[in-house]
């Protein structure tokens, strides 16, 4: 079983609930990995993803292995490529070597943001499923965060105060040009589970019409947020015009006046959060944020699917 998209999971709700009892009980099933090995290749920096993914293993028994491509590891994708440049190993032989010291792969690989066609084809995961003959786990690819999206429907689960909850995802100022996919993620993810969503942006910012699906799109940010139960917050990048940020949207900021507009609703991030940018301070330290319990369960989210995996 690969995990790659949500498309991997016929039944959503039922991997939140197994996620929720693996965390009542972390360690119950500490022999299933006994003997095997859960390699996790990072092309990019980790905090959450890394951490929660290793004490995920670790609770199921697995030995784990990070490798960092960060430093200076480069890869040739390229079939009938004359590496006489910067790149000296090519995928074939990579992936086909990992698959004999690894049981299953993680691979935590971020866009160029340039070049939108290559991004949004998955050219690295896809060359990876291509030539490994191991499972692979999504650990943050070029269109999609979904162990970020499980432990963000866990939080939700477990928060929740009725059975459809409005849930809005809303865009937030950033300096920085930003993935889509943790807003994919979310956006597609929280539909496939069965709930209703709003999602509010500047106009110009909005979503790839593949993962926005029916969700309701809302251009006044104070009219999404009338009622609402959860705010979901990030920053994006245009997927239009590919990879630019949006500037001068300040008044986009997440503030306790326009949390007052909710229905006491919950705040959510999946972290790094920039305060006083994408969200001040009072909001951030407030009870109804979420933030520190959907890191926490990053853990149970990669454990319930690395679970799968195994069995």
């Amino acid at each position: 079983m690969n995990f790659i998209t949500q498309n991997d999971i016929t039944n959503i709700p039922k991997l939140v609930a197994e996620a929720l009892e693996l965390k009542a009980s972390p360690l119950a099933y500490n022999h299933l990995g006994k003997g095997k090995t859960l390699g996790l290749l990072f092309f990019n920096n980790s905090l959450r993803t890394r951490i929660s993914t290793q004490k995920a293993a670790q609770n199921l028994g697995l030995d784990n292995i990070v490798l960092s491509a960060s430093d200076g590891w480069k890869l040739e994708f390229e079939d009938g490529a004359v590496m006489n440049l910067d790149k000296s190993e090519h995928i074939k032989e990579a992936a086909a070597v990992m698959s004999q010291y690894f049981d299953i792969l993680g691979i935590r690989a971020f866009p160029t943001l340039q070049n939108q066609i290559e991004d949004y084809n998955e050219k690295l995961f896809s060359a990876f499923q291509k030539y490994a003959s191991i499972p692979i786990l999504n650990l943050e690819s070029s269109t999609q965060h979904p162990l970020q999206a499980v432990a963000d429907l866990i939080t939700i689960e477990e928060y929740k105060k009725v059975r459809k909850p409005k849930i809005v995802l809303s865009w937030a100022p950033h300096p920085k040009a930003l993935p889509q996919a943790v807003p994919n993620s979310f956006a597609v993810w929280t539909q496939a589970a069965g709930y209703d969503l709003t999602i509010t942006h500047p106009k110009g910012m909005e979503l790839s019409p593949d993962f926005v699906g029916n969700a309701t799109v809302e251009y006044n940010q104070e009219k999404a947020f009338e009622g609402a139960d959860f705010i979901y917050t990030k920053n994006w990048s245009s997927f239009k015009d590919y990879g630019k940020p949006l500037q001068n949207h300040d008044n986009w900021m997440i503030t306790q006046e326009k949390m007052a507009l909710t229905n006491n609703g919950y705040f959510m991030h999946c972290l790094p959060v920039r305060r006083n940018v994408v969200v001040e301070d009072a909001v951030l330290d407030s009870r109804q944020s979420l933030t520190i319990q959907q890191a926490n369960n990053r853990t149970f989210a990669a454990q319930a699917v690395l679970k799968r995996m195994l069995l």
